[in-house]
């Protein structure tokens, strides 16, 4: 199978060139680059599919002309699982941008876009394959650099040109720690970057000073906390079928680089899974409030990305918790709650935001508290995003609760079996999962209500209109495939086992056939519950007239728009107990006397990361390395003695080395 995905490679970089050369006509250049995309994606998808339900591992070298590294790609069970993920979603969002972009023919040019995605979707695929160092920083560059160029698409705005420089900064400081890490490997495998060859095994110093490396520069790409900053800011600014693709799989390369690395340092050692706990519940903890707090569609959306990577990061600690003390049942859970998590997200969160781009489209508007009532005007729409929403919260009988009910079920394991300490920490994770699904049902049923229920606020809301089929298409797909898995969890599990033995070095699905088993037959109870619930309503209802009217308005004799909750009025009673996380400023003058003239109100939600750790950080560095301008003069003659003085010093390094 590494043949054809290889093939599906070139065919996205192929029909990328081949939009760009396209590019005179917006349509034709659309219609070539999206369908090259799909029908590339389509091969990827079942390549790896094969592969990961096989078992195939494969491997490619050739030489490349560069001093260092090599052309080498192969594939295992994690590379199938993560490019699985990577194609699925990427077709998808392929197929629902060719929709999307049509309202800008004419307007800006597409050939560029569309070369951008498809070059973005070929370099993760390379990423999840490389098997050298070179390769894979080469691939991780060209991803960062063509999400960036898809962020700014509407460079046009102030907003959309902030988000895509934060987003770059954060991208290369992340890459910084990698080359480092990188770098380390390398020099104790005798200078190679061959992933065959790279480890720290044996090296328990150098192992640790990997892992954290190694967290902070794909903890930055993955979105954990505090390293998120960039990521509310880089979705809503990006095309929606770009933050479906960046939500939905590019986040998740963070994932792979981190779990590809923990296979170079040799057995973990406990802390670091206690570390990926606190960091999961923290990053779930922190992420679902800010998105509760938003009043921006695809803001609260990028929050949420942060809350479910959190959970990934959650089901990867208590893997590493599992292997750290051989036992091999909370290891399991573990990684396979993780991983399965990650296609899950991919799948409901590129459904969400897909959904979150036909309300833009139909409306003009992100901002929740100015839509309302568009249930009635985007049908698909509102059933696709509900389907999205339930399955988000981890409720049954979506595929969001599968994998969240492994975690549990690892939590509690881990709580069961491992020493005592370990054990708290394990069980630690019950509470924050607990508390994190119920903010997310919280804060999507604020979503779901503003955005789809009640009345339209606006004008704009109540002159909505549809997506087009393209755009419907993939959102339907996607919210098939979330009640597919809710439905067959056995199945999937079973998919993922390869990839979770890689991992945790042990099988163990067989053990969970029985459970999973159980949660198929509540899910297809409660799907036949809710249509044999819709068939009564129409029995009753036929022959009867229905007639429409507003809600009891608390008494008003003339109740408007303007009297329905918001999402900042749903929220206020839970984030009231939160406002130093969400680092909430509220100025606000109330009505007074008997004939209030004015009323005031107004909030400013800030990221306690951003403005409390990381800008005043930043400064601190800022006015450090000011201190160094005595070194810039300006004379071409000094900047030559530094070369020629950095020079000497690699030569004296290197003959150094040779001696030893």
């Amino acid at each position: 199978m590494l043949p054809i995905v290889l093939l599906s490679i070139a065919g996205l970089c192929g029909a990328g060139l081949a939009a760009l050369v396209a590019g005179r006509s917006d349509r034709v250049a659309l219609a070539v680059g999206t369908a090259g995309s799909a029908l590339a994606c389509a091969f990827g998808v079942f390549a790896s599919l094969k592969a990961l339900v096989v078992g195939e591992q494969r491997s490619l070298r050739t030489v490349w002309p560069l001093p260092v590294g090599e052309l080498h790609v192969a594939l295992d069970a994690l590379s199938s699982f993560f490019l699985l993920c990577v194609f699925l979603v990427s077709g998808l969002a392929a197929v629902y941008g060719g929709g999307y972009l049509r309202s800008s023919i004419g307007k800006r040019r597409l050939a560029p876009a569309l070369f951008f995605f498809n070059l973005m979707v070929a370099s993760m695929a390379v990423v999840s394959i490389a098997r050298d160092g070179i390769l894979f920083l080469v691939a991780w560059e060209i991803m960062s650099v063509t999400s960036y160029l898809l962020v700014t698409f509407e460079s046009e705005r102030e907003e959309t040109r902030r988000a895509g420089m934060t987003y770059l900064i954060a991208s290369q400081l992340g890459v910084v720690f990698l080359f480092v890490l990188f770098g380390l490997l390398s020099q104790h495998a005798g200078g190679t970057y061959d992933f065959d060859v790279l480890g720290a095994g044996g090296a328990a110093g150098l192992a640790n000073v990997c892992f954290l490396l190694a967290l902070v520069g794909f903890g930055t790409k993955a979105g954990f906390w505090p390293l998120h900053v960039w990521l509310p800011d880089a979705h809503p600014a990006a095309p929606s079928h770009v933050s479906a693709l960046m939500s939905g799989v590019m986040i998740k390369m963070g994932i792979y680089g981190l779990l590809r690395t923990l296979g170079f340092l040799g057995r973990p050692q406990a802390w670091w899974g206690a570390a990926l706990i606190g960091i999961g519940a923290l990053s779930g903890l922190v992420g679902i409030l800010n998105a509760l707090a938003q009043r921006d569609l695809k803001r609260r959306l990028a929050y949420s990305s942060v809350e479910n990577v959190g959970i990934i990061a959650l089901g990867i600690g208590l893997g590493l918790l599992g292997l750290s003390q051989r036992s091999a049942s909370v290891a399991f859970l573990g990684f396979a709650g993780a991983l399965l998590h990650v296609l899950n997200h991919g799948l409901f969160k590129g459904l969400l935001f897909e959904a979150a781009g036909s309300v833009l489209r139909g409306t003009g508007t992100r901002d929740i508290d100015e839509l309302g009532g568009l249930s009635r005007r985007l049908p698909v729409t509102a059933v696709t995003f509900l389907v999205g929403s339930i399955a988000i919260c981890g409720l049954p009988p979506l595929n969001g609760f599968v994998s969240e009910w492994l975690l549990y079920i690892g939590a509690f394991r881990g709580g069961a079996t491992l020493a005592t300490g370990w054990a708290v920490w394990a069980l630690a994770a019950v509470p924050a999962l607990a508390l994190v699904g119920g903010l997310a049902a919280m804060c999507f049923v604020s979503a779901f209500g503003g955005v789809f229920l009640g009345q339209a606020r606006t004008e704009a809301a109540s002159r909505a209109y549809e997506a087009n089929g393209a755009m419907q298409a993939p959102m339907v797909a996607g919210a098939l495939l979330c009640v597919a898995i809710g439905l067959w969890p056995t199945g999937v599990v079973r998919m993922v086992e390869p990839a979770v033995t890689l991992l945790a070095g042990t099988p163990g699905a067989v053990p969970y056939a029985g459970p999973l088993l159980a949660i198929t037959r509540v899910a297809v109870v409660l799907l036949a519950l809710v249509v044999l619930l819709g068939l009564l309503r129409q029995v009753l209802l036929r022959g009867r007239e229905v007639s429409r009217a507003a809600t009891w308005g608390c008494g008003y004799a003339q109740p408007s728009p303007r009297m329905q909750y918001t999402a900042a009025s749903f929220a206020q009673p839970i984030l009231a107990l939160f406002a130093p996380v969400i680092h909430s400023r509220i100025e606000q003058q109330g009505p007074d006397g008997y004939f209030p003239v004015k009323a005031h109100y107004k909030e400013r939600l800030g990221d306690v990361a951003g403005e409390r750790i990381l800008l005043p950080a930043t400064r601190r560095v800022v006015r450090a390395l000011s201190r160094l301008h005595a070194i810039q003069q300006g004379r071409l003659q000094v900047y030559l003695v530094y070369i020629a003085a950095t020079l000497v010093a690699l030569l004296i390094w290197q003959l150094a080395g040779m001696g030893r």
